[in-house]
């Protein structure tokens, strides 16, 4: 009997794949390659939920992670993504959106939440922002800084490394090429980096086939 595994992607517009007017963001890159993959006969059914909300912090995934997860739980089994800290770091007004302590917080509650569904939960990496953004008021009025997303993806590795979680990192592959994998905005993959960060990911898919 073939099995039918869910996984959902939580995040914000990097995961919902905004700016990619071509293949759609990475997650969606993935959801087409698991699809081919069960017509072609090879493994498991894996359906890949992407839900990500442009502009969401770890705040709003608390509020809905519960109500996602229980509406899309398969009985053969989840696998979870979380895909946050962009926008929680980011800075309005003086104010951080979310702070570190409760970044960190925000994060293991969600991962404990996520444990009721799955064993295979991968906490994602932040991208490195461009070079001209770097400490800059954008037109949204945030102010992100890339030492913030160094301290930030830090917090991410500790918890994985204390959860026993996958850390998926992005964030390296994209430094040295950062200029050229991203869009205009300084902040959103252009269509090249989405791509680089489906590569990366296959594997993990390709582990759930």
């Amino acid at each position: 009997m073939k099995k039918i595994i869910y996984g959902l992607f939580f995040g914000d517009s990097i995961t919902y794949g905004e700016y990619d007017g071509v293949f759609g963001g990475w997650v969606d890159i993935l959801k087409r390659y698991a699809l081919q993959q069960f017509h072609e006969g090879n493994g498991d059914e894996l359906i890949l939920f992407n839900l990500g909300i442009g502009g969401e912090t770890t705040e709003g995934l608390l509020k809905r992670i519960p109500h996602e997860l229980d509406a899309r739980n398969s009985p053969d089994g989840n696998i979870v993504f979380l895909s946050y800290g962009a926008n929680d770091l980011a800075v309005k007004e003086g104010i951080q959106m979310v702070n570190p302590e409760k970044f960190r917080n925000n994060i293991k509650k969600a991962v404990e939440y996520a444990r009721r569904f799955s064993n295979e939960i991968y906490l994602v990496s932040i991208l490195p922002f461009s070079q001209k953004i770097d400490g800059v008021v954008v037109s949204s009025g945030k102010k992100r800084i890339n030492e913030d997303v160094v301290a930030y993806n830090q917090i991410l590795k500790n918890i994985a490394a204390e959860d026993s979680l996958t850390y998926i990192d992005f964030y390296s592959a994209f430094l040295d090429d950062k200029e050229i994998l991203l869009s205009a905005d300084g902040v959103h993959p252009n269509e090249k980096g989405y791509g680089m960060m489906a590569e990366i990911a296959i594997p993990i898919i390709e582990k759930h086939l």
